[in-house]
């Protein structure tokens, strides 16, 4: 049997997803290893979603996260979880929803992203009328182009006006670089190098002005391997944990295993060479070409033709028609875990080849009690 194969598939309704446990606990260990310690490790929790795996981090030293939404703060502080970044600018009622998180979890500390004075401003005043100090990263943008203050003196200028406020505290710096994607290691070396160089002047002088150095949350996945051998900066990898078919045939020189599949079965067999499997757009995620969105592992020849909501359209040759049957299961690779993930309310625990538990996606909801 392929180590993806269940020994009683019969267990598990389909489409649903599978997370392969030992693969998991086997890549937190990978991500420790390439970081040199636990300790420089902020992974981010997007991807799983999950209180189960931030546990087994936590028991694997690792002591500090990074998430995107408020239900991942709540959830991450929920395991006991000392320290959370919201890689996000708040805004709007998410900055009561951030200290209601506050007098929650008293024990976690939560940190968020400013990039412009009018967020800072705002966030100031929400903290002063709390009587509390809300701890902010400068979010700098060195080529995503997504969120992030340009890389210029102005910078200093924000960093000068945030420490000048009361009710924030300065907790470091922010620099995500998920636009470099380059497959080869040397090539994306040279591209992360050059990006982040671009920062170097005004952390020097941010780092002269408060006196020491300060944190430095970098990278993501793909520019994970590159940043580790940058010794003081912190590490924020994602997709590593369950790693997907985009990222694994993408960069080389990341060990990681995949840990997560999508089970489905076959519904239908219209006509020759078309086969239907009950998984749509709403089980795997769909942002990319269709050419692009799964991988079934134990069929080796087909074309994905179509996709609605519930169904996949399959052409297959004539032969392998004829031996599939209507209800056989197929183990489907997605190309993008995350949205992946976050569609399903619950995972399959898998352990050498059976069911051994169910984890819910808690964060996978934009709320949880917060």
């Amino acid at each position: 049997m392929s180590w993806y194969q269940l020994n009683n598939p019969g267990e598990v309704i389909s489409p649903s997803l599978l997370f392969y446990k030992d693969r998991i606990e086997s890549n937190i260990r990978s991500m420790v290893n390439i970081a040199g310690s636990p300790e420089r490790l902020v992974p981010h929790v997007k991807t799983h979603k999950c209180p189960e795996v931030v546990e087994k981090q936590l028991s694997a030293g690792i002591s500090k996260f990074k998430c995107a939404t408020i239900a991942e703060a709540e959830m991450v502080a929920g395991t006991g979880a000392p320290w959370v970044l919201i890689a996000y600018q708040l805004v709007g009622p998410n900055i009561d929803r951030l200290f209601a998180l506050r007098e929650k979890f008293p024990h976690t500390t939560f940190a968020s992203l400013i990039d412009h004075e009018q967020t800072a401003s705002v966030l100031n005043e929400a903290s002063i009328s709390k009587e509390l100090r809300s701890t902010v990263f400068l979010d700098v943008n060195n080529g995503m182009n997504r969120t992030g203050h340009a890389t210029d003196e102005s910078l200093l200028s924000l960093y000068r006006y945030v420490s000048s406020l009361e009710g924030l505290a300065f907790g470091g710096v922010h620099i995500y670089d998920g636009h470099i994607r380059n497959p080869e290691f040397s090539e994306r070396k040279a591209a992360a190098d050059s990006d982040y160089e671009k920062v170097l002047p005004l952390l020097d002088r941010i780092e002269t002005e408060c006196g020491y150095e300060p944190m430095i949350i970098v990278g993501g996945s793909p520019s994970f391997t590159v940043h580790t051998l940058r010794p003081d900066v912190y590490l924020s990898p994602g997709t590593n944990v369950l790693w997907d078919w985009g990222y694994g045939d993408r960069f080389d020189g990341q060990p990681f295993e995949h840990a997560a599949l999508i089970i489905t079965r076959v519904i239908s067999k219209p006509t020759t060479g078309t086969i239907t499997i009950d998984l749509g757009h709403k089980a795997i995620a769909a942002e990319n070409p269709i050419e692009n969105r799964l991988r079934l592992l134990n069929l080796p020849e087909y074309s994905l033709q179509s996709q609605s909501e519930e169904h996949g359209v399959i052409q297959v040759s004539a032969d392998v028609w004829e031996s599939i049957q209507i209800g056989d299961v197929f183990y489907a690779l997605p190309y993008h875990i995350c949205p992946t993930v976050a569609l399903h309310d619950f995972a399959t625990v898998i352990e050498d080849g059976n069911v051994t538990a169910e984890w819910r996606i808690t964060a996978r909801s934009r709320r949880i009690t917060v």
